[in-house]
């Protein structure tokens, strides 16, 4: 890998034409993706084409195939399905087909081809491209095109984004368009719950997801569902018997509904289809329960993008068009993927042969090997959700006389709870004990502490804020009273689930060992703040809710503008001094600049984008969005800036200003934070349970080593174990923020988008790889 960074201005597209196209079903967040190759393609002097109604276009060419300019793909963000249509085309199966494309493409000098949608429609743009010089030479036989076009447009490069809802793609991690479907899954189980348990009822919710079973296995992670049907995992024999137990003792536990999810392709082990009504009927037959099927077809694919969805496709749409400005003859047809937390490039055909692998496994029976072709993503998904879903009676759970507490510190964050309801099952089936603390630091002082069984923790993944209690205070001034309550009740190992206070709270503890042997014990933290300000991982539970929240505002409020010509709305996040929020959401919500805290800005800079706006003014886009990051700059308060934006734009534009505040804080948890939550602290109890065994010595735990009080953080492509006291140089204490963090590689993008001239590292970017097929270790050491 090159270390110095690489810039894209030397990729000049000068005399370059992209055509970009959906495909195949529509997918939210499609539109992003494609407002971010015609601004890329702009940016870079390229010229870029709509190709309406996908290949159907293609072959039809005429107006279907139409120059654009930046304000053609204004506004459309936030709007879900793909505002260039899609069709399936059979005419671009035969090859007169693909010949009547091939001369529009050539009428129009485009020889770059950007192909938004699933597996079926990135193939057929292989073989176009396979086929392409042999399409010419028969056109130019036909005298349709001359033989100066045959040899100027030799060669057609192809980059695919994969647009899916259901996340059915081999080599991504995430397709654009799962996150929203999750959203609209999670919000109508959430909906579900509240009446079912008034009545005491049954629900058998059937998803998408014919081959893949994705969004049902990752919806009932996310809402703790009582059983998940998938093609993948059909049950075992006798399912029917162990589902109805489990149900009946759910009841007997009184637990009010029972929630069963059914993926549209469910098969059971002899590969016979497993429907929803089959399912509901044997619910009734044989407990008689009082059950509803609710099938939710379309209303998945529909409605606005998530926040995640949209900063996902317009990373890869800006990543696709360098793939194509990069591209020579010899370059195979590649797909944009993200792996981890990083977008890479994999050569599409290698995809393709490894989705149809699955499928493959899963027509001969190999169920195994289909789970884990599909990546460790999906292996690590179906592995914490068997791990949660199912309690062993007690006589089958190991006893390691373990006692394991579990505590909240800092600020509320929406998955806290989905994060403590793991902890404690998976304690549970480790077989300790697990004790949770009320109110943080404070409430262990005060000995808050009680002990937490399986059942009292059922139906928290979709509470929002903290049932435990959460406070800011730090351990230092009650050392001696923890230590005290530790050994009242014996305690062995802390999991701290929090924010900056409990990363500076466990560095206390660990620095107090010397004086008290309590806290010479194991100690883990998960990171779980909005304003994503933890050293050592990329991302923390309840920011992914936050930004949702920020991105759905800034979409009410852009339509509030909609009606009145010419306003700008300048809109203050929360986040401390971490830009984390404001630069995202921006990008989110494509808004026209974001102040933050990491990139100093002065009056010059100001001034600078009061001109854009007038200047954006002119034009047919009549508004303008400005996010602020609360501590971005003493001086330069909202009120400062929204102030000197009505002052300079008078006559021009007008202004707003609004301050978001808490309820960032607030609602529900996003089905990211549902999921992160859950299957970063299974991951971390794991490891209090590995260090529990290694520091047991004499009938007590004693653990003082650096690498025995850990935080658990996602890091680029992995979950990683690192100890606090290392991550104490990559700190910055007095901003309570990591030194270096991974988003500001995203900020020139959100600045490309909005029309403003910058530098972009790329030097992340351009590699391609080859897909890898994981070994069933690697699913452990987690892709989220």
């Amino acid at each position: 890998m090159d270390h110095q960074p690489k810039f894209f201005e030397n990729l000049s597209g000068t005399g370059k034409a992209i055509g970009v196209l959906t495909s195949g079903g529509d997918a939210q967040g499609m539109n992003a993706a494609v407002r971010a190759v015609v601004r890329m393609g702009i940016y870079v002097k390229a010229k870029v084409y709509f190709v309406y109604e996908g290949y159907q276009g293609m072959v039809d060419g005429g107006d279907n195939i139409v120059e654009v300019s930046w304000e053609s793909v204004s506004s459309i963000l936030q709007v879900g399905g793909t505002v260039i249509g899609s069709a399936r085309c059979k005419s671009f199966r035969t090859r007169e087909g693909r010949l009547q494309a091939a001369c529009n493409l050539v009428q129009r000098g485009i020889t770059n081809l950007c192909v938004i949608g699933g597996d079926g429609s990135l193939t057929g743009a292989n073989l176009f491209r396979e086929e392409w010089s042999g399409l010419l030479e028969e056109l130019a036989q036909k005298g349709k095109i001359d033989e100066e076009a045959v040899k100027k447009y030799a060669y057609l490069n192809i980059v695919g984004m994969v647009g899916s809802i259901d996340n059915d793609f081999c080599g991504t991690d995430m397709t654009i368009g799962t996150d929203s479907a999750l959203h609209r899954i999670i919000e109508v189980v959430d909906a579900i719950m509240t009446t079912a348990q008034s009545h005491q009822r049954t629900f058998v919710l059937e998803v998408m997801g014919r081959h893949c079973g994705y969004l049902a296995l990752v919806s009932a992670l996310a809402c703790g569902a009582d059983w998940v049907f998938i093609p993948e995992y059909p049950p075992e024999e006798g399912w029917e018997d162990s589902m109805c137990v489990k149900l009946s003792e759910n009841r007997a536990r009184k637990k009010r509904l029972n929630i069963i999810i059914v993926a549209e392709g469910a098969i059971d082990c002899h590969n016979k289809p497993i429907t929803s009504e089959k399912v509901k009927d044997l619910v009734v037959q044989r407990l008689g329960f009082d059950t509803r099927v609710t099938i939710l077809g379309h209303v998945q694919r529909g409605g606005t993008p998530s926040a995640f969805d949209r900063i996902l496709a317009s990373r890869m749409g800006v990543e696709a068009v360098l793939a194509l400005l990069e591209a020579t003859p010899d370059t195979p047809a590649c797909v944009v993927s993200l792996s981890g937390n990083q977008a890479v490039r994999l050569p599409l055909m290698e995809c393709v042969q490894m989705t149809q692998e699955v499928q493959k496994a899963m027509d001969e029976g190999r169920f195994v090997e289909a789970v884990r072709l599909r990546g460790r993503s999906f292996e690590n998904n179906l592995n914490t959700y068997k791990l949660l879903s199912q309690k062993k009676p007690d006589a089958e759970l190991p006893k390691t006389n373990f006692n394991v507490a579990v505590l909240n510190v800092g600020a509320p964050a929406a998955g806290m709870n989905a994060a403590v309801r793991a902890a404690v099952r998976v304690g549970i089936t480790e077989g300790h004990k697990m004790f949770a603390v009320i109110d943080g630091f404070e409430g262990f002082a005060r000995g808050k502490i009680k002990e937490i069984s399986w059942g009292d923790v059922g139906g928290w993944t979709g509470q929002g804020g903290s049932i435990l209690g959460t406070k800011r205070t730090l351990p230092a001034k009650y050392l001696e009273k923890i230590a005290d309550q530790m050994r009242t009740n014996n305690i062995n190992a802390l999991m701290v689930i929090g924010g900056f206070e409990a990363y500076l709270g466990l560095l206390e503890l660990s620095a107090a060992r010397e004086k008290y042997d309590e806290f010479c014990v194991p100690m883990v933290m998960v990171p779980a703040t909005v304003s994503n300000n933890v050293p050592g991982s990329d991302f923390s539970i309840g920011a992914d809710t936050a930004l949702n929240t920020i991105t759905d505002t800034c979409d009410r409020i852009k339509q509030s503008a909609s009606g009145t010509k010419r306003r700008v709305f300048i809109i203050e996040t929360m986040g401390g001094y971490c830009g984390y929020l404001a630069n995202m959401g921006a990008l989110a919500a494509g808004a026209d600049a974001a102040y933050i805290f990491e990139e100093q800005f002065d009056i010059r800079e100001l001034q600078a984008n009061v001109e854009h706006l007038t200047e954006k003014m002119k034009t047919s886009i009549q508004r303008g969005l400005v996010l602020r990051n609360e501590n971005c700059n003493e001086n330069y308060t909202t009120d400062f800036i929204y102030q000197l934006y009505s002052e300079e734009g008078k006559g021009v534009f007008d202004c707003r200003k609004n301050v978001l505040g808490h309820m960032q804080q607030g609602g529900a948890p996003s089905p990211f934070d549902r999921n992160f939550g859950t299957k970063i602290s299974a991951k971390a109890m794991q490891w209090i349970s590995k260090k529990l065994k290694e520091t047991y010595r004499k009938g007590k735990v004693f653990a003082n080593t650096d690498d025995s009080v850990c935080l658990l953080g996602m890091r680029r492509r992995n979950l990683v174990f690192q100890p606090v006291a290392e991550l104490k140089n990559e700190t910055d204490f007095v901003h309570r923020i990591p030194m270096e963090q991974w988003w500001l590689k995203l900020r020139p993008l959100m600045k490309i988008l909005a029309k403003y001239k910058t530098s972009y590292d790329v030097s992340d970017s351009g590699q391609l790889e080859h897909v890898a097929m994981h070994s069933p270790k690697e699913a452990e050491t987690g892709a989220i």
